[in-house]
This record gives structure tokens, sequence and C-alpha cells, in this order.
């Protein structure tokens, strides 16, 4: 027996209860359930804990665009992000629609039935769904396991080896001396959380990232929130003026990120220059605290903060107040730019013959690709060669019927496409309804060429950019990432003569 549900989404994550929540405002008729592999949800949001963890883009884009972000706190906790999902979740009667510990193996559409026969592992067996439409919501990376490069003489350390992804309750750093591996997001948030309790902590990096500090708390966002707390609940049109003031605070922070973006690739120079002068600035003392000098500071930047890429060739970092710069210029933190040879039982041996003492390694050795949580995806019992397929406006697979994905933007907030790709295909779900179609489905163009699915150099991109779809040359077999672009050809008619309806 399976049970029969008008659309299927996969992964109560962000994305997940994003496109529940969407559905339940635009189509409430539709009956709808949420296949979740782990006991909880909040995807990213509950998985990880190691110390610190919080959001690397603004919380006013990495909100949904419909249910605004309720604090002026623009890089937040990831406390306050699972909090965040939660409210969602019981506001639009998500909680009802999620099913927990059913994680989905493989997915076979019916071309004759023209439906989907989803199967599920579960602690009770095996349980099979049919669905009329499937939106994939998984994200892009395996939940089971980070990636974990070969290290030599990892066997020989006596100390403790984690990955962030996989933290211990009971790790105990408190005055020991740690040395975190890697120099992304994840690299730059642990550092200066651990490094008040530990001895010394070192971030040690094969190559240096572009990093940048931004205020916590959003200016434009406290402005606007002060000046409406003044203003009694009384008074006519105040909850109108608190949602323009947090549409206007999304769009600058938009305007921003997309600004910035087009500023990398045009002017990279120009971009190396501001990210180095904002560096520089956050490692030169301050008037009575400690610090360096600004040459020293500008010798440190120019060794361990300078990138010999340009802007968001990889993504860029960013970090609260100054926080990790903070670390390094009270003496609590330090960053060593060189390569392992191998580990020691004491700790890490490097290729210039330096030697780092460690108590803990931490590997934030970035994220591994797993695109749809590992689904298997069959047409007709035919199995489906994702690397093959060419994606639809970053959405759906050529010659998959009635199938949807949502993967957010690597180069800005990941709600921002979320929130593109859920008005979207609730708005082709409304044309279908409307129209008395069952089948929706698009198929390669021979003219359009190929262009990589997602355009960054970053490691754990390159390392799967093989097993990805494919995008086009031009659009709509294209998005540009670049989020004013996208909006406009994500908006267009659904009736676009590409999707073929029947």
């Amino acid at each position: 027996m399976s049970e029969h549900v008008d659309v299927l989404i996969i992964g109560a994550g962000l994305s997940g209860i994003g496109a529940a929540a969407q559905l339940r405002q635009g189509l409430p008729e539709l009956s709808v359930a949420v296949l979740e592999g782990r006991e909880a949800s909040g995807g990213t949001w509950d998985l990880f804990r190691y110390p610190g963890i919080r959001s690397d883009s603004d919380m006013f884009t990495f909100g949904f665009k419909w249910h605004p972000w309720p604090s002026d706190q623009s890089l937040a906790d990831g406390h306050m992000i699972l909090d965040y999902l939660h409210t969602i979740e019981q506001e639009y009667g998500v909680d009802r629609l999620i099913r927990y510990q059913h994680t989905v193996t493989a997915v076979d559409w019916d071309t004759a039935a023209k439906q989907w026969t989803v199967t599920a592992t579960t602690p009770e067996g095996e349980k099979r769904f049919t669905t009329n439409f499937l939106w994939a919501c998984a994200g892009y990376y395996d939940y089971d396991e980070g990636h974990k490069p070969e290290f030599p003489g990892l066997s020989e350390f006596e100390g403790t080896f984690v990955h962030p992804q996989h933290w211990p309750d009971d790790l105990d750093y408190a005055g020991k001396k740690v040395v975190v591996v890697g120099s992304g997001a994840t690299a730059v948030t642990l550092v200066p959380a651990m490094a008040e309790q530990t001895e010394h902590i070192t971030m040690l990096q094969r190559t240096p990232t572009y990093i940048m500090s931004r205020p916590a708390k959003d200016p434009l966002a406290r402005l606007l929130g002060s000046t409406l707390d003044r203003v009694p609940d009384s008074v006519p049109f105040k909850r109108l003026r608190e949602k323009a003031g947090y549409e206007a605070t999304r769009w600058a922070n938009i305007l921003l990120l997309v600004g910035s973006y087009q500023l990398s690739r045009r002017k990279p120079e120009l971009m190396k220059r501001m990210v180095r002068k904002n560096v520089v600035e956050q490692l030169t003392a301050r008037p009575g605290q400690p610090g360096m000098s600004e040459q020293e500071a500008e010798a440190y930047a120019a060794k361990h903060f300078s990138p010999p890429y340009d802007p968001w060739d990889q993504r860029l970092c960013v970090v609260p107040n100054g926080d990790l710069f903070r670390a390094i210029r009270k003496g609590k933190a330090s960053v060593v730019t060189d390569r392992i040879r191998t580990f020691t039982p004491k700790g890490i041996e490097l290729e210039s013959g330096e030697t780092l003492e460690a108590d803990i390694v931490i590997s934030a050795t970035g994220l591994k690709i797993k695109l749809f949580g590992g689904v298997k995806v069959h047409v007709d019992g035919e199995p489906v060669d994702i690397s093959t397929s060419m994606s639809y406006k970053a959405l759906m697979l050529s010659g998959v019927p009635n199938f949807a994905f949502t993967i957010g933007y690597t180069n800005a907030s990941w709600t921002l496409k979320a929130d593109l790709v859920g008005d979207f295909v609730v708005r082709m779900l409304q044309h279908m309804r409307a129209r008395g179609f069952t089948e929706a489905l698009v198929e390669r163009d021979p003219s359009v060429e190929e262009r990589p699915f997602m355009d960054l150099a970053s490691g754990y991109i390159q390392r799967a950019a093989e097993a990805m779809p494919r995008q086009g040359d031009r659009a709509p077999w294209m998005l540009k990432q670049n989020y004013l672009s996208d909006l406009r050809v994500m908006r267009r008619e659904v009736e676009d003569g590409v999707i073929r309806f029947s």
C-alpha cells in the first residue's frame, strides 16, 4: 500500500520548510507531505552544533521575503535561525506535514499514470508514496559526512581530531592548544568563538580567503527599528511602516550583495584593495588596546589574507564586528599559511619545517556534495544520469517531468534563490490546475551550449562538478547568479514555449 499526496517535498530544512509554507499560502487546497530523513527539522541549522555557528549571509536576505526576519541582528547565531524556522513551521502549519525518519532512496516517474512513486526507508521498514509533483529540497551536500582529505600521519596523532559536521557534545577545549585546518566560513566562525577559552587557537590554511568585517546588527534596521519603537501601537499604519522598513533593509542588502559581486567580477583589483584596507584596519591596534602597528598589519594581511585568486572566484567570508581579527589582535588566535607535511603524535609538521603543537585538531575542510540527498531518480524505470541533464531556470531538469529542486545561491543568500524557486513552482502548479494539465516537462534544446551549473572555484564544488547537471549559455537555461537579473527571468509567464504542458 502507498499513500498519495498532490505534492511531495524531500527535506525539512530551510528550503523544504519554505517550499511547504509557500504551497500552504498559494495552493491551500493541495495535499502536501514533507519527508525528512533525520529526527528533527531545520536541516543545516539543526545538524551543525559547533561553537559559534551562525549565518554567513545577512538575515534580511537569508530570511524569507514573505516572513520578515524579526530582529536587527544581521549575522545571526544558529539557534536564532532555528527558532525562526520553527516559528514558520507552526504559523503556516508545516509542522503537521513533516514525516520524520523517512529517508528517500529512490523516485520513479510513471508516464502512463502521470505520477511519481517515492520509496523511503523508515524505522518501521520501507514505505512508498505516490505524488503528482515532486520537489527536492534536500540541498546539495552530504549530511552524513563532510569532506575529509587524506592527512598523512593522522593515525599517529595522540590528540583529538574533529570534523565540525559531527561535533562532540563533550569536547572540552578549555586551556587546550587547538588547530583549525581550513579558512572558509566554518573556520572563521570557529576560531573567534573558541579563542577566549583555549590556550591558543591557530587557523591553518593552505590558501588565504577574502574576509571582511561587517556590523553584527544592521545599521539601517537599527535606525528604522528604533524610530518605529517610539511610535505607539495605536497609531494607524504602524504595521505597514514596519513592513516597509523591512523591505527597505532587505533591498539595501540585496543591492549591496549584487553590487559587491559585480564589482568583484568587473574591477577585481579595486575590490582587492577594499578588502585589504578593511583587514588592515581590523588588525591595527586601537588606542589602549592590543594589536599590530599599521606596518605589521599590512605585512600580516599580505601574507595571510591575500588570496591568489580574484574576489568571488570562491565565496567571500564575512565576520561580525571583526571578531576574528579581534581575536588575532588580542593574541588569542593566529593564522598560519602553509601545507601539512604530516601529523605527529603532538601536532602537525608543516612543509616549511615549522611544527604546530595541538591537543585538538579540527578539520574545517568543507562539504561533500550529494545532490538531492543521494536519491536515485528514474523515469519509467530507467535511471536518470543527472550529469547529462540540463537545468531549466536552475530548478527543473531536462527529461524529468513534474520535478523541481531548490538549490540556493552560492554568491549571495541561499534564500534569495529559494524564494524565486518557490514563487515559480507555485505559479506553475496554479497554472497547471487552472488549465487541467497533468504533466510539465522540459527537453534539451540542441542549440543551447553547456555551462557549469555552479561557477565557483571552491574545492567542494570543483570536486563534484562532473556529477552535477549542466546549465545553458542563455535564459531560461541559465541563471546569472544575479538576483536582479534572475528575478526578471523567473517572473516571466510560465508558458514560455520551453516548458511543455500536457
